[in-house]
């Protein structure tokens, strides 16, 4: 299941295609749906919870909370609306592809894919990338 929780002026168009979306993403990678929680918000709503939570005083476009048991993908998924749509305009995107990056993104960690190193970084925006395209 996917919920949505909105905190900021910001609202999917269509909850239902991007569920189904990441239903079929999850999926083609062979995992399952288990409880998934996107929460929009402003960037000073996550710095807060960045601060809180991870004791990092910077903004960030997505928190995530993993609660991955095995194959099945559960977690929190906090994105901040303003900080997409601020790299999307640095990054000359449209919004809604930077949108998908991110959702994807904190999916994508659940399944085990990490991000530190550059190599880690290339091989994440590759499945980024397959996510976006199965939009």
């Amino acid at each position: 299941m996917i919920d949505y929780i909105y905190k900021s002026d910001f609202k999917l168009d269509n909850e239902v295609k991007y569920t189904q979306w990441l239903e079929k993403c999850i999926d083609i990678f062979g995992f399952e749906l288990g409880d998934l929680t996107y929460t929009f918000m402003s960037d000073a709503d996550l710095l807060k919870l960045n601060i809180e939570y991870l004791d990092h005083d910077t903004y960030t476009d997505i928190i995530s909370f993993d609660y991955t048991i095995g194959e099945i993908i559960s977690g929190d998924i906090m994105i901040s609306v303003d900080r997409v749509r601020e790299n999307a305009d640095s990054l000359g995107l449209m919004f809604h592809v930077e949108l998908l990056r991110v959702m994807s993104h904190g999916v994508l960690h659940y399944m085990g894919f990490k991000d530190k190193s550059e190599i880690e970084k290339n091989e994440m925006r590759s499945q980024e990338d397959i996510f976006i395209n199965l939009f």
